[in-house]
């Protein structure tokens, strides 16, 4: 679950020196001279990408057959910055506002947005049982705050009651947990779309001055 948590927060991070880590195992960075990354760093971007989802582990999912006709399309695949940014935030969006179900209806976003799917995919993580009952607490007061509704109905809170699936648990919370859910999962999708995006640049516009400043040096 850690490695989940941590997948989130090094997705740009992975994506930016994914060409660096492919330059340094092919042996190329010194003749390229791109300066390689430390071997520490390789091995947590290597751990770390590690759970991104392949193509084709998506390509065979059976909760994606029923998108096979679409999922051939080159923008789903390709690692641009708006394609990657809409990916994740797309991914946050959903996993923090379904409980289930998640990476199915990413996945048809992704396609209808043509979003990176591999980064929409991996993005739902951020809610998994670990993260689940935090981020739905918050949810809830939030909710709770805006809606002035301070407790969940006496039913909800019947933990002695194991008859309930999670959804009729959720449902129970009633409308502070879905108003806490919706403005969150759209704050934070918008704040990671944006976040990347200009991370991508400035790791950009960084490169072209190193790059600038080699050349002038040799």
């Amino acid at each position: 679950m850690l490695h989940q948590i941590a997948l989130i927060l090094y997705l740009p991070g992975i994506l930016f020196h994914q060409n660096d880590a492919d330059l340094l195992q092919a042996g190329e960075c010194a003749q390229r001279q791109i300066h390689p990354l430390r071997p520490e760093t390789v091995t947590i971007i290597t751990t770390l990408r590690a759970l991104i989802p392949t193509r084709a582990a998506l390509q065979n999912s059976r909760w994606l057959r029923w998108l096979a006709p679409w999922l051939g399309h080159p923008k789903l695949w390709q690692w641009s910055r708006r394609g990657v940014a809409m990916g994740v935030a797309l991914g946050v969006f959903f996993g923090l506002l379904l409980p289930l179900a998640q990476i199915p209806v990413t996945a048809a976003a992704a396609i209808v947005l043509r979003a990176n799917l591999p980064a929409a995919a991996a993005s739902t993580l951020i809610s998994n049982p670990l993260t689940l009952a935090p981020l739905y607490w918050a949810a809830f007061k939030l909710g709770s705050w805006l809606t002035s509704e301070d407790q969940p109905p006496v039913e909800a809170a019947d933990s002695a009651d194991q008859d309930k699936t999670t959804m009729q648990r959720l449902s129970a919370l009633g409308k502070p947990l879905l108003t806490g859910l919706f403005i969150m999962a759209g704050l934070a999708g918008l704040l990671t779309y944006w976040v990347i995006c200009l991370a991508w640049r400035c790791r950009t516009v960084w490169r072209w001055r190193s790059r600038r400043r080699r050349h002038h040096q040799a």
